[in-house]
């Protein structure tokens, strides 16, 4: 073990992006769930505080313009482009991630074109994703064809409208081919519709580069947006002026403040806006990106690799063997920034584990999930999360 703790401390000692762990308020708990929550960034409470006493305590309602309230969701997303490839104009924040799949799933099967009415979804997708596609094709007259991503090549026809995939599963932490199965699904003519949640913020997206027709996300994991923070759509450019959102409310209006009966959609990704921003959690997020500022995405994923080769390799050593199995696969292209190992009493495992200061999830019934968000985890970190996992298992 004194080998591997060595070299946790020289790794974290080149670490170029170490410093940025002071951002954070933590504390001495090996924190492995930021795929499920990230961490509090340090100046949010101020701002806060800022936005509560000052824009809304003395400035009431001028805050919607003076505070630039008003374009707050457009604003945001322009901050959140960079870390998912996209170019400026494309990004509106609001609502949350399955309000937004919902928008995104309706509209890319309305840009279809008649005679396709069918919707891909991602066998093995978050639940909710499924729920939502499943309303989204009662609404249109489609139907739902659940398929495992690896089968979506196969899959497609004439009959495809629309694909939603997740970038990174949310359960195993397999990366999905992003750039491959969006041209596979262009190429049968439908649209491909990407989940980033388990992505942004962890790993370079590439939407513009790739062709990506519409994406969504929530900010509250590897963006550190807060519990319940906006999540965000985007639409292609290509797309925006025949974008038909199923939810057209009043903020998306061209004109909301005319107030008229009849709905004329805004330019821009404005139409994916429906109701009053969130603005509290809406200016936490806002602040919270502020993190990101000069941070390359490309080394949050050389780290993010780094990391979890490193945790990989001391639960091999430490761990019993038999006890636990890596389902990540090992292969870079196919990781996402997490690591999930089956073990047959989970539950109990990651009750002790919490005990003993190291912080992950369980998926039930048998997956103990760590995320490793590179912005605040080191490799000592992961060294202990590994020796504990092991002392735990030993008992």
């Amino acid at each position: 073990m004194s080998d591997f703790k060595e070299r946790a401390e020289a790794l974290d000692a080149a670490d170029g992006l170490a410093a940025l762990r002071e951002l954070f308020i933590l504390d001495d708990a090996v924190y492995l769930d930021g795929n499920s929550l990230g961490a509090l960034p340090r100046h949010v409470p101020a701002r806060m505080q800022d936005v509560i006493t000052r824009e809304w305590g003395a400035l009431r309602i001028r805050s919607w313009d003076e505070s630039g309230w008003w374009t707050a969701p457009e604003r945001i997303g322009d901050r959140i482009a960079p870390l998912v490839g996209a170019a400026a104009g494309q990004i509106v924040v609001g609502d949350s991630t399955s309000v937004n799949v919902f928008k995104a799933v309706v509209a890319a099967a309305r840009l279809a074109g008649d005679g396709r009415d069918e919707i891909l979804v991602d066998a093995s997708t978050f639940p909710t994703d499924g729920y939502i596609a499943g309303s989204a094709a009662r609404m249109t007259g489609h139907r739902v064809v659940p398929v495992a991503p690896s089968g979506v090549p196969a899959a497609l026809g004439p009959r495809t409208a629309a694909v939603l995939l997740n970038h990174v599963d949310y359960r195993t932490g397999r990366l999905h081919d992003l750039p491959g199965l969006t041209a596979a699904v262009h190429e049968a003519g439908a649209l491909a519709v990407w989940d980033l949640c388990h992505s942004a913020g962890a790993l370079p997206v590439g939407l513009d580069a790739h062709g990506v027709d519409l994406a969504v996300g929530c900010t509250y994991k590897y963006l550190n947006g807060g519990p319940g923070s906006p999540a965000y759509l985007y639409v292609a450019e290509r797309h925006q002026a025949a974008f038909d959102s199923p939810l057209p409310g009043w903020t998306s209006h061209a004109d909301p403040f005319a107030m008229t009966p009849g709905y004329e959609p805004a330019d821009g990704s404005v139409r994916g806006r429906v109701g009053t921003p969130d603005i509290l959690s809406m200016l936490a997020l806002e602040a919270a990106l502020d993190v990101w500022d000069g941070v390359p995405v490309d080394a949050v994923r050389a780290k993010s690799l780094a990391l979890t080769d490193f945790f990989l390799e001391c639960v091999a050593a430490y761990v019993p063997g038999g006890r636990v199995t890596p389902v990540t696969p090992a292969a870079h292209a196919e990781r996402g920034s997490q690591v999930s190992l089956r073990c047959d009493d989970a539950e109990e495992v990651m009750g002790a584990l919490i005990e003993r200061g190291v912080v992950g999830d369980l998926r039930r019934p048998d997956v103990l999930r760590f995320g490793f968000t590179p912005l605040y985890v080191g490799f000592a970190d992961a060294e202990r999360a590994a020796r504990i996992l092991a002392d735990v298992l030993a008992l």
